[in-house]
């Protein structure tokens, strides 16, 4: 008996041993892959449809339709048709993220109606002290004066958190833009969206979600400006001033290399904007819109993990081509949602879009150069667009989509004179309050160094030639 139980000892303790051997290894690669995969909260919004709450990827293929594209490292992403409002394919689309400066269109599908182009404004210095630290940059300088045009080209070609900041003072001050934005947000539907900085420079709390970024790009597109904007791939800009000389100017190009292109990343056919954006929070993340074949497709990516070079804007161009090809040949996992004043009380919306009417500011961009498509992005002469514009309401109460529209030649219209007199900007009736802040977990993006500082920023620069990488970092920042 006592020789059983010295066999039964010993096969037990090897037994266990073994196990404190190899238990320690295989739980340390299970906690590596956790960290680097974070993993989207156990309860989503279900806005648009069932599907688009639920973690992980949502397709519905049906016959002849193709497979999604292997190895799509972002956190969420979604593929939609712009003008029916049918998701066609999703990945934890409600997963609420840092947005960088694709929170920007939001800025500008805000702020654009209320300041005429052709404005004039001399900025000081206190408009620029809050700029944040790194921030992306066109290069605005103090006592120097500048159109709401020139620094809505700064927005949208350069990302510039200078012209953002001069844009809000404009408008009513800084807080009062991000209440303003927070209040369009909600009407937009977009209520995963919480607006700290109006410029998508990390803040605490600041989120937004591949879904509403899709919405917001949605409803921006519906404003001439905006669409000529977002599709112009370089301009002049207003340089210094020297007494006694002319002032001139200098280049900027669009920041969105499907639109300019790059090493390893061809501009895209049809591209028509939207933004781009990078923070050391948010990582990199992207929203798109392109036409192709009477098609109108919007995409959106948030923070991928592939460590190549420009990996937003190519998994952003698997995502487009996937979808013109699989259009008509899947079951939509959901809906983009109408605004809040054009709801019909359906819980996914239906067919809605934004308003109906072009909601241009009165005046149109105009571009200093060739707009994307007659770079060769698309090769028609004119960024073509979007978006299902003309809503008809029928007796049923449903919602029409039936119209796009093509963006006018860019450079067509004068540029706004650069010494027109000065006059005060039109300040909105939205409430000076602060943003609401929600219970939104805090994001899972690296750490930013100094409380939501920007890596690898641009500097304003003349002339403002886009940065080169570093070590494979994107050269386009918040």
């Amino acid at each position: 008996m006592p020789v059983l139980k010295k066999i039964a000892l010993t096969i037990t303790s090897a037994a266990l041993l073994s196990g404190f051997i190899l238990s320690p290894a295989v739980a340390a690669d299970k906690d590596k892959s956790d960290d680097k995969q974070p993993k989207p909260p156990s309860t989503m919004s279900s806005l648009g449809g069932e599907q688009l709450g639920k973690a992980g990827t949502q397709v519905n293929l049906g016959a002849g339709a193709p497979v999604l594209p292997k190895k799509l490292s972002g956190r969420s992403w979604i593929v939609a048709d712009a003008e029916s409002g049918d998701v066609l394919a999703a990945h934890n689309a409600h997963w609420r993220l840092p947005p960088a400066s694709t929170l920007k269109m939001l800025f500008a599908d805000t702020v654009l109606p209320a300041l005429q182009p052709t404005q004039t404004h001399t900025v000081s210095e206190s408009e620029l002290a809050g700029v944040g630290e790194g921030s992306s940059l066109v290069g605005i300088k103090e006592d120097h004066t500048y159109t709401v045009h020139d620094l809505w080209l700064g927005v949208f070609l350069r990302s510039g958190n200078d012209a953002v900041h001069v844009l809000s003072e404009m408008y009513g001050g800084l807080p009062q833009t991000v209440a303003a934005m927070q209040k369009h947000a909600e009407e937009l539907q977009a209520l995963d969206t919480v607006v700290v900085s109006p410029d998508g420079y990390d803040a605490p709390r600041q989120v937004s979600s591949a879904y509403d970024l899709t919405l917001i790009a949605r409803s921006g597109m519906q404003k001439k400006d905006f669409r000529e904007y977002a599709a112009t791939a370089s301009a002049d800009f207003p340089g210094e001033k020297k007494k006694g000389k002319k002032r001139e100017s200098f280049e900027i190009q669009n920041t969105n290399r499907l639109i300019t292109g790059d090493i390893g990343v061809d501009p895209y056919q049809g591209i028509a904007g939207v933004k781009n954006g990078y923070t050391t929070h948010a990582g990199n993340t992207f929203t798109g819109v392109a036409e192709r074949n009477g098609k109108v497709l919007l995409v959106t990516v948030m923070n991928p993990s592939a460590e190549e070079s420009h990996a937003v804007y190519k998994e952003a161009a698997h995502l487009l081509d996937w979808g013109f090809s699989a259009s008509g040949k899947v079951t939509p996992v959901g809906q983009l949602v109408p605004p809040k004043s054009l709801d019909t009380g359906i819980s996914t919306g239906g067919k809605g879009a934004a308003p109906a009417a072009d909601q241009g500011t009165g005046g149109q961009a105009k571009a200093a150069h060739a707009s994307a498509a007659s770079k060769g992005s698309s090769g028609v002469g004119v960024a073509l667009a979007i978006i299902g514009g003309l809503l008809v309401v029928v007796a049923a109460g449903v919602f029409l989509v039936n119209r796009r529209w093509p963006v006018p030649g860019l450079g067509s219209r004068p540029a706004p004179a650069a010494d027109a007199p000065e006059t005060e900007a039109p300040v909105a009736d939205a409430p000076e309050a602060e943003a609401p802040v929600a219970d939104a977990p805090e994001a899972d993006g690296p750490e930013a160094k100094d409380s939501g500082a920007t890596a690898d920023a641009v500097p304003a620069a003349e002339p403002a030639a886009p940065a080169a990488e570093d070590a494979g970092k994107p050269a386009d920042k918040s």
